[in-house]
């Protein structure tokens, strides 16, 4: 049958044809003299379509149309809430590679010392280390081409070793008891990420994890570190969600799921075109029985807060340290064909008693980014006080109890930063990055000696052997900053804490790192003092006898882990 026309199809091209010519008109009549005269576009049709096409016809100069449609939508995303953002392609893969748990690579963490790529570890099973590669290896050449001493830039390297599994890399290594060059054909493979950081026996009772994301692994991660500790004695368990920036929510849930009953609520999510839903618990979960405490603090976000607002608003355990983020937005993830992808907020999460988790924002408010300082410029940081409480805000536990919203988990327990301990000269030698490179050149200088090293245990007896402190001391000296003698005792616990935490993770990895910390972390301190009091000091003294744990400075602790610890993965 012939294809017959509407009436729209013979009106409408009419229509528009009579707007553009009186549009025309109108750019004559008014428009400036020696200019092109105006267009009218049509109301009904699509604006910013329309811009962009006229500037790709019209504009004066040559301009890329893809840069100006990536620079308009991350403005367009600005007007709506602080979480909704655009991902472009080349950024899409490092910024789900921690969501995914795991990355196609060779398997090493490195870091840079003298313009030189050196391996900090190998990822266990990974390619690196089945192929023999060993921490303290010089990476001198990828592919035949030089990248030491050459002022090679250092987030490029990851660039190189990473690609596809399957695919191969040559690296050339200089190891130091080598005086050529080791060739090593790579083939690339699936490295994983670890989200669960560390777990291991705090006290001989007392479980300690730490969850540092929550990943597409990370409920697996937390079930088989249950199932070890489980295996050491645990009967309390401390889960630290401390500068733990969310993920995904399922993994949040299942991980509730395990210490809640049968029908408990988790959380529920609504939004304005989104209706409610809830999650609850089914009953299977194997902690049930088990006491547990959650550590949050300013950085802890999203999914972190969902699974503390749960144990919180269910009575299940004590919430300790200062109070969360506050970021409480669920968002909805839609891709593009050129690889690109948009996360756009379609729903608010609420704990179980109705709390809103997001805290208040004004759309295109850059403060919202400040409020972290404007909390401690206001004394949050340090006085329980200082948080403002409405009668407004006021929200019940399954018990009754009183808990706040207004945005974020407020802790059960407050912990304040303790500034115990800070000195000019433990400010200098920390702006200036000393305590991790002294730490990396002595691991660097010992490695024969600390390669058969496997346990925590091992690496202790191997470092009270020197007195590192008066080493790190006259490092310092040479590199800039005069030792003080009455400031280096005031910091003495931290310096010392730190640099074997950073030595130990050199050579165990956080198996290492973290029960040295302890010592200084004030908020853990607290939190196994809760679950037995008294246990954490006898506890501490198996370590360094004679320390006090309550010198601590935990802001200084915080800058440090997060931005000097992490070598790059590849």
């Amino acid at each position: 049958m012939a294809y017959q026309n509407s009436k729209r199809d013979i009106v409408y091209p009419i229509v528009l044809a009579i707007v553009l010519v009186v549009g025309i008109f109108i750019g004559i009549r008014f428009g400036n003299r020696g200019q092109k005269p105006s267009l009218l576009v049509y109301p009904k049709t699509d604006k910013l379509s329309n811009v962009i096409t006229y500037i790709q016809e019209e504009y004066v100069d040559t301009v890329s149309m893809g840069t100006l449609v990536e620079n308009a939508i991350p403005a367009i995303l600005k007007n709506l809430d602080p979480h909704s953002i655009y991902i472009p392609a080349s950024d899409f893969q490092s910024v789900n590679e921690p969501l995914e748990g795991g990355f196609d690579g060779i398997g090493i963490q490195f870091n840079m010392s003298n313009d030189t790529a050196v391996v900090v570890n190998t990822i266990p099973r990974g390619p690196s280390e089945k192929l023999g590669i060993l921490a303290g290896d010089r990476i001198i050449m990828v592919n035949g081409r030089n990248i030491a001493g050459v002022k090679f830039p250092f987030d490029s390297i990851p660039k190189l070793l990473k690609g596809p599994t399957g695919t191969t890399v040559k690296v050339g290594i200089k190891r130091s008891e080598v005086k050529e060059l080791i060739d090593f054909e790579i083939v690339r493979d699936k490295i994983p990420i670890n989200s669960v950081d560390v777990s291991y026996m705090a006290t001989p009772e007392i479980g300690y994890i730490k969850i540092t994301t929550f990943a597409k692994t990370t409920y697996r991660e937390f079930l088989l570190a249950i199932e070890k500790l489980s295996e050491q004695g645990m009967q309390k368990l401390i889960l630290d969600l401390r500068s733990n920036s969310g993920g995904y929510m399922d993994a949040a849930t299942n991980i509730a799921n395990e210490f809640l009953a049968k029908d408990q609520l988790i959380v529920y999510t609504q939004g304005n075109n989104r209706a409610r839903q809830d999650v609850y618990a089914n009953g299977t979960g194997t902690c049930q029985n088990l006491k547990v405490e959650v550590l949050i603090d300013e950085f802890s976000a999203s999914a972190s807060e969902i699974l503390a607002g749960a144990i919180q608003d269910n009575d299940r355990g004590k919430i300790i340290g200062r109070r969360s983020f506050g970021k409480g937005l669920v968002q909805e993830q839609i891709f593009f064909s050129d690889g690109s992808a948009l996360r756009l907020t379609i729903a608010r999460y609420y704990t179980p008693a109705g709390r809103s988790i997001q805290k208040p924002y004004k759309p295109g408010d850059d403060d919202y980014f400040n409020d972290i300082s404007n909390r401690y410029i206001h004394g949050e940081f340090s006085e329980a006080d200082s948080i403002q409480q409405a009668d407004s805000l006021k929200y019940y536990t399954l018990s009754g109890r009183v808990v706040y919203g207004g945005g974020g988990i407020m802790p059960d327990v407050f912990v304040p930063l303790d500034t115990v301990g800070i000195t000019p000269y433990l400010q200098q030698v920390s702006r200036r990055n000393l305590i991790y490179r002294y730490a990396f050149a002595f691991t660097d200088k010992h490695r024969k000696a600390t390669r058969s090293l496997k346990t925590f245990d091992a690496v202790n007896e191997f470092l009270h052997q020197f007195d590192l402190l008066a080493d790190f001391a006259q490092y310092a000296q040479q590199n800039g900053v005069a030792p003080n003698k009455k400031e280096i005792q005031v910091s003495k616990l931290i310096i010392e804490t730190q640099l074997k935490a950073t030595i130990a993770r050199n050579i165990i990895d956080n198996d290492g790192f973290y029960p040295y910390i302890r010592l200084i972390d004030e908020t853990l301190i607290k939190a196994i003092e809760l679950m037995d009091e008294g246990e954490s000091s006898s506890t501490a003294a198996n370590i360094n006898s004679g320390a006090n744990p309550h010198t601590l400075i935990q802001s200084q602790l915080k800058t440090w882990v997060k931005n000097d610890l992490i070598a790059v993965i590849a």
